[in-house]
């Protein structure tokens, strides 16, 4: 397939760059500041293009089989990840053939305690400085939830979400998925995987679902 990860140099964007592309998969890695591409390191045959997401149209996004939002953000300018979700959105409207992937915080799943995550982290105010980042993405996928003529799908990485290899993963729907030792993580490596074998295997069609790395 011909994949394009918009944020490829970021820690999910790198991972998903070096996953697909051992996949056998043609990658396009879009991003903002090409000189960082060096994270891929030499092992790599993506096509690495300086663009403004946001300047990405139809006839560009439409010569990929899949469209992968990896884009990331500093809290204050968190509405960005709205923005770019309904461009995106707006751009491949009843157009079947390419099918987009958004990775989406933590903060709109269900917490197992009840709420959701983001209630439980707006009541910590050490979260203050980064509240805003799961409130957006919250709001990206309520958004979402609301679109039903463009193929998408969602994947909301578990509590804590960091670089790390790919080992094995175990997937969930709308609920935060906490392991016996009552750790809710993902590394960016068995996002790759959880998100890989769905763009190959589609079974969340129009919705989200999560991962947290195996025990």
């Amino acid at each position: 397939m011909r994949i394009a990860i918009i944020g490829a140099t970021g820690h999910a964007g790198t991972a998903l760059v070096h996953e697909a592309e051992r996949r056998g998969h043609e990658v396009t890695g879009f991003v903002r500041h090409p000189e960082r591409a060096v994270v891929l390191g030499d092992n790599t045959n993506a096509r690495i293009v300086k663009a403004d997401a946001f300047t990405l149209t139809a006839p560009v996004l439409t010569r990929f089989d899949v469209v992968i939002d990896a884009f990331s953000t500093s809290p204050d300018h968190a509405y960005l990840h709205v923005d770019l979700a309904t461009h995106l959105i707006a751009q491949l409207r009843n157009i079947t053939t390419t099918r987009v992937a958004f990775i989406l915080g933590a903060g709109s799943l269900q917490h197992p305690d009840g709420g959701t995550v983001l209630s439980k982290m707006e009541q910590n105010p050490e979260l203050a400085g980064i509240i805003n980042t799961p409130r957006q993405q919250a709001a990206e996928l309520d958004f979402l939830r609301h679109v039903s003529n463009v193929n998408w799908v969602g994947i909301s990485p578990s509590m804590t979400f960091a670089p790390g290899p790919a080992t094995d993963y175990v997937v969930g729907k709308d609920t935060l998925l906490v392991d016996t030792q009552g750790r809710s993580h993902l590394t960016s490596g068995n996002l790759a995987l959880a998100l890989m074998d769905e763009i190959e295997q589609p079974r969340h069609t129009q919705e989200r679902f999560t991962a947290r790395d195996a025990e």
